[in-house]
């Protein structure tokens, strides 16, 4: 029977990963915050400390997962930022991170068009929001790869 300790280390020596997550976020001390849990969480995790960074970090690589700030160096860079991800072949699920100090959650969710808001204050509530994001942009990149095999037989 193998232990937990050897099946964390098998594992660890297949390199599991969940996801990986392009976190763009201004502040130091949340960026390291939120790195820090979701790498505990399992995900590998670049960090940005701009729009321009970020960008630059999406041209680069492929994510499952961009999450950014409300308020990067100027107003409307994250949700440009958000546009530019979209915008990618690979089309990562895309978020805004709310935090405490960022107010009122109820009147982001009101202005925001679409159900981007993922909220930090509280680690079980924010992972599991992260993961019900990674998991919709799999469904969806799943049920398109299914529409066009079948529309090409």
């Amino acid at each position: 029977m193998m232990s937990i300790a050897d099946s964390k280390e098998a594992a660890a020596g297949r390199g599991l990963e969940l996801a990986r997550v392009l976190l763009v976020e201004s502040d130091v001390a949340s960026r390291l915050t939120l790195q820090t849990l979701l790498r505990a969480g399992g995900y590998t995790v670049d960090v940005a400390a701009s729009a321009a960074e970020a960008i630059g970090k999406l041209d680069e690589s492929a994510y499952e997962l961009v999450l950014t700030d409300s308020h990067m160096e100027s107003p409307g860079a994250g949700r440009r930022m958000l546009d530019y991800a979209r915008g990618k072949d690979y089309k990562p699920a895309t978020a805004m991170i709310r935090k405490h100090r960022d107010g009122n959650a109820r009147e982001d969710r009101k202005k925001s068009s679409s159900r981007m808001l993922v909220e930090a204050e509280d680690v079980t509530t924010f992972l599991s929001q992260v993961a019900e994001l990674i998991s919709l942009r799999a469904t969806r990149r799943s049920e398109r790869t299914l529409r066009m095999s079948a529309a090409n037989n």
